[in-house]
């Protein structure tokens, strides 16, 4: 059904969204007597820039009413806002009770509904969610011959191969419904995405029931005053994926595990659990991985205890092969049989600036590129230091920012997450919107308590990572040099934009390379 003004007055009412319809002249519960009420949109937009003929616009966030100036001449019809603009404008404006909701539920009837021609699988969790999301996207497509589509933070993929850096974990929600739109139209059987919390926070999935759901873990982040005034608030909005899920995964390891059943129960939905077991401990999942070997280099993994045959993957720690248990939880799901070999396909996958391993031509230096920005994705990391190259006993140096005007918390974090088992820091910039960079590092290593680590805080991040390289190489031995938080990006956040960058990854390249 086309989304028309009657429509989404229904859609609107049928939801308790909307409060009333007004014109200059009339406040009404209905259309009636409103010229062209049944003739489509032509286009929906929440950005009055891109406002052109037969557009409905919401006015959502910090919305001005100047900014309907000169919009009816553009060709707006009609708009959705809280607040009544009809001082402002002389076109229909559909006044609701949450703004960002009923952009969802509008955007999703503009596009035809897509979600209904997928299968959408939904991964939240603190950390691991671009992974699992990765490789389920592989197992879906060596099943279904590449018609599986992503949503991650790393990048988007609207028809099972080409991938385009994305802007946000969990898309706004017209964008969402947009871009299920075109996968669905490339002939995408299956949708895999990240649900970041913000994503429950601010209603970017309102309306959207997932084929499949998975938590991964939990652990405090993003809290402040701009993202979760506290660790609940965060978890709430993470538990929000089981209530809007047909089935779901849960790590049983996970922090608040217990809680998380409570959830899929209350919700009526079946559970299928999974737990990494390294150390001999019972079978207590329907999902199970073991080491294959001492070097934690291959994994059993194991369905209602029958073994599903030894995974080996590309992507190096422990960690991952959680992720690659909740991702064959979500195949099998999703309609993939355990025993089928599109299992396997993850194997070969590697992630854009996930743990991406660099040496240098005597083998003496290790740079390890990673998207760690938190406590425990640090301590992760570290603990896969320490496995792997433990006996050779490896002077670790950590390059690391944090982002700015949020998730302060992080902060002192990574400091105390790293300070005791290694033995520099090197501060340099992250992501920032107006928060200086030098104001962030310095923060960062006034939580530096342990006397004996050394500290550095160089701002320009390719000389935070020359210097780290410089004194790698003044040492005998073996050095590792861990550079977290931007992955493979091609920019850093300064001033609200995005500033060219090199890259971590192809900066240690260049200099692990240099004769």
């Amino acid at each position: 059904m086309s989304l028309t003004l009657a429509y989404g007055v229904q859609l609107l009412s049928s939801h308790h969204l909307l409060d009333e319809v007004i014109t200059p002249e009339h406040w009404s519960l209905d259309v009636n007597g409103i010229d062209n009420a049944d003739v489509p949109f032509a286009h929906i937009t929440y950005d009055t820039r891109a406002v052109r003929e037969g557009t409905l616009l919401v006015c959502k966030g910090r919305f001005q009413p100047e900014f309907l100036d000169g919009l009816e001449d553009r060709g707006l019809v009609a708009y959705v806002s809280e607040r009544d603009y009809s001082d402002y404008t002389d076109v229909p404006g559909l006044i609701v009770n949450d703004a960002r909701k009923a952009l969802s539920l509008l955007s999703a009837a503009f596009y035809g509904m897509p979600q209904n021609e997928l299968k959408v699988i939904g991964i939240t969790g603190t950390k691991g969610k671009t992974t699992t999301a990765y490789f389920t996207q592989a197992i879906l497509n060596a099943h279904s011959d590449g018609r599986c589509a992503m949503f991650s933070s790393v990048d988007n993929c609207l028809d099972g191969h080409t991938y385009v850096e994305s802007e946000l974990t969990t898309p706004e929600s017209l964008d969402a419904f947009r871009m299920m739109r075109e996968a669905a139209d490339n002939g995408m059987r299956y949708l895999v995405m990240e649900v970041s919390s913000q994503a429950y926070k601010v209603d970017r999935v309102h309306g959207l029931t997932f084929d499949v759901g998975a938590f991964l873990n939990i652990s405090p982040d993003h809290i402040s005053d701009i993202e979760h005034p506290t660790f609940e608030d965060y978890l709430y909005c993470k538990r929000r994926l089981a209530y809007n899920a047909r089935a779901f995964v849960l790590n049983a390891d996970a922090d608040h595990a217990d809680l998380i059943r409570e959830d899929a129960q209350a919700a009526g939905i079946p559970l299928m659990d999974f737990a990494l077991r390294t150390d001999g401990s019972p079978a207590d999942a329907a999902l199970v991985a073991r080491p294959a070997n001492a070097g934690h280099s291959a994994f059993h993994i194991a369905a209602n205890g029958h073994d599903l045959g030894e995974f080996s993957l590309s992507l190096a720690g422990d960690f991952n092969y959680a992720n690659a248990l909740a991702a064959v939880a979500l195949a099998h799901e999703a309609g993939v049989p355990f025993d089928s070999a599109a299992m396997h396909a993850m194997e070969s996958v590697r992630v854009p600036g996930r743990m991406e391993l660099f040496t240098d031509t005597d083998g003496d230096i290790v740079a390890i590129v990673d998207y760690a920005h938190n406590y425990t994705s640090v301590r992760a990391l570290i603990d896969f230091v320490e496995q792997r190259y433990g006996e050779r006993k490896p002077r670790i140096t950590l390059v690391t920012g944090s982002a700015g005007n949020k998730a302060f918390d992080r902060r002192q974090e990574i400091v105390e997450a790293a300070q005791d088992r290694i033995a520099r820091f090197v501060f340099t910039a992250e992501d920032t919107d107006t928060e200086p960079y030098i104001d962030i590092c310095n923060e960062m290593l006034g939580h530096v308590t342990n006397g004996h680590v050394g500290t550095a805080v160089i701002v320009d991040r390719v000389e935070a990572i020359e210097n780290a390289v410089r004194d790698a190489r003044s040492h005998n031995g073996l050095d590792v040099i861990l550079i977290i938080g931007k992955g493979h990006e091609r920019w850093i956040k300064d001033l609200n934009s995005h500033v060219a960058y090199e890259g971590d990854d192809c900066v240690v390249e260049r200099l692990l390379n240099m004769a």
